[in-house]
């Protein structure tokens, strides 16, 4: 099987399985969307909708947070990963967000990329999700799951790279959902330390035996 008959073996499954799927983050709004994702960084997704919760009661939008302070916010979020950057960078970018865009979250990558605690990864969460653009963020899930499928090569050795080799093959109207098919596979399927491989549809097309294969055994 070559890459291209891979990639659309896999697809055809995702779209069969999953045909509608989406970010598992609570939020309202794409200003909501852009905090979760913040918050979601090295934290669960179910961490996250727990305080968010609370969050969004107290700060609905980025006019409510710009004008909190630091120490109120680090209440709300103290049980995510690391909570004291992420409280600063949340009101710093809603101060952003009110003065250099009018309290809106912006669609372009270099705007939002501006935004203190935003990576790529992140802007490209909020761009598909948000504003339905063919972004692809590359999550650890994303990045172990692309390599153990045999989706990207052996060089795609950092997220940048997997996500242009990942945009290359598969369709536009595809790559907001692949990030989301991908992740969820990686989350409940092909987990890092013990893969359930017994549980995988895609087992039998699964390249884990060749030479330098990063799945486990």
């Amino acid at each position: 099987m070559n890459r291209q008959e891979r990639y659309r073996y896999i697809l055809d499954y995702f779209r069969e399985k999953l045909p509608e799927v989406t970010t598992e983050l609570d939020f309202g709004t794409p200003f909501q969307l852009l905090v979760a994702t913040v918050l979601s960084a090295q934290c669960t997704d179910k961490r996250v909708n727990q305080v968010t919760e609370e969050l969004f009661l107290r700060y609905p939008n980025a006019k409510a947070m710009a004008e909190a302070e630091v120490e109120d916010v680090l209440e709300y979020i103290r049980s995510v990963s690391y909570p004291n950057s992420k409280a600063r960078h949340l009101v710093e970018l809603s101060r952003m967000l009110m003065s250099d865009f009018g309290g809106e979250v912006p669609e372009s990558s270099d705007e939002l990329v501006r935004l203190p605690g935003v990576g790529r990864k992140t802007a490209n969460v909020v761009q598909a999700v948000a504003f339905g653009k063919s972004t692809m963020a590359v999550d650890t899930h994303v990045y172990r799951v692309s390599h153990r499928l045999g989706l990207v090569s052996k060089s795609a050795n950092t997220p940048y790279k997997v996500e242009q080799e990942l945009i290359r093959h598969i369709p536009d109207e595809d790559i907001p959902r692949a990030h989301h098919w991908l992740l969820l596979h990686g989350r409940y399927v092909c987990q890092s330390n013990k893969p359930k491989c017994e549980q995988c549809d895609l087992e039998k097309i699964c390249p884990k035996r060749l030479e330098g294969s990063k799945a486990r055994h």
